[in-house]
């Protein structure tokens, strides 16, 4: 019998144990099927009350999508510097900025076609980012946060001042349609914007995997664990977070040329710090310094930004008391009640909600 039972209770585990192994081989499949699931919503008419309007394949629907895919990469390259280095940067969105107003000029100005000015665009970004870089990392803490702020604040009220006329001040600078492939210009082609977008998103998922799995990623994170340490070892941490910066500042370029054909033209809103901020806010909701936790994070917050903001403007939010009407209608507060109650109730992100649930 004292023999018997350990067998019984060692094929008990086993049992068990079995489903969870298939269930993490099953898993792993889940990328490749949210991939497959992303490429086919164009061909879609399938309805999500609630999530969206109409077919998930609508125009409307597919330039929110476009959006929220955008945005997750954005995220995913700034946790670069915040989750993977601990370089908390108040000045990404220039470089974001960099893209989308660098290849708007060469493009109109020079009247070069969409694709070279894109290419000098991207390297517009690069250099800007290798130049302000360099000045910023050689301070470490909070004065790297200040000095980056400062950059961002002085790039935003540069763009507004409108110097020469280049930028367009605060109503931007649009492009014209005819400077544009017949393929991204029109309604009817607002599925080859998608595909643009999520092209973008894979790039980034793919060049930030590669870069944290790397040595130099290893040298990142041990940077953000004790950048002393990394010092005693012989290595020399200001050139690895000079290069941590000018690639998340490459994939912000990248991604602010996207931006510019998903909206047809360069804003002035792109070059805040409250635009880093936004971002900062997506890569906490979904977990700094994971994987998936910036893109989740950086999808839901530009979905509800988006819905929200309807939310604010309906007649059902109109109709009710001036004590709930007055906060309601401000898509910001929404926004800020959603995150904290996201921060307080899961500490690590979105990305920690499955660990918690098992630990339970």
């Amino acid at each position: 019998m004292t023999t018997a039972t350990p067998a019984r209770e060692a094929t008990a585990a086993g049992e068990a144990a079995a489903p969870a192994g298939s269930l993490r081989r099953y898993g792993r499949w889940w990328p490749a099927a949210a991939l497959a699931a992303l490429l086919a919503a164009p061909y879609s008419s399938l309805p999500l009350p609630g999530l969206l309007d109409g077919p998930i394949g609508s125009a409307g629907n597919l330039q929110l999508l476009a959006l929220c895919l955008v945005f997750g990469a954005l995220a995913t390259g700034y946790d670069l510097l915040l989750g993977r280095t601990g370089l908390l940067s108040f000045g990404h969105a220039l470089y974001f900025a960099a893209g989308s107003y660098a290849t708007e000029l060469i493009m109109v100005e020079a009247g070069l076609p969409f694709a070279v000015a894109a290419v000098l665009g991207l390297l517009c970004g690069i250099a800007l980012a290798a130049a302000l870089g360099s000045v910023a990392l050689r301070v470490g803490g909070i004065a790297f946060s200040m000095v980056t702020l400062a950059f961002a604040q002085a790039g935003s009220i540069l763009v507004e001042r409108d110097p020469g006329g280049v930028t367009g001040g605060e109503e931007g600078r649009a492009i014209p349609a005819d400077k544009l492939p017949a393929s991204l210009v029109g309604i009817g082609n607002t599925a080859d914007l998608y595909w643009i977008a999520l092209a973008y998103l894979v790039l980034t998922l793919a060049v930030v995997h590669w870069a944290v799995n790397s040595p130099t990623g290893r040298v990142w994170e041990g940077i953000k664990e004790n950048e002393r340490r990394v010092e005693v070892l012989g290595l020399r941490p200001y050139g690895f977070k000079l290069i941590a910066f000018v690639l998340a500042g490459a994939l912000a370029a990248v991604g602010g040329v996207v931006h510019l054909l998903l909206t047809g033209g360069a804003t002035p809103q792109t070059t805040t710090s409250d635009f880093t901020l936004s971002l900062l806010v997506m890569v906490v909701l979904g977990g700094s310094g994971s994987r998936w936790g910036p893109l989740i994070g950086g999808v839901l917050y530009t979905w509800a930004d988006h819905r929200l903001g309807d939310l604010a403007g309906s007649g059902t939010v109109s109709g009710l008391p001036s004590f709930l009407r007055v906060p309601l209608s401000q898509p910001l507060f929404l926004l800020g009640a959603l995150f904290v109650a996201t921060v307080v109730a899961l500490p690590g992100g979105l990305t920690r909600l499955p660990a918690r649930l098992r630990r339970r």
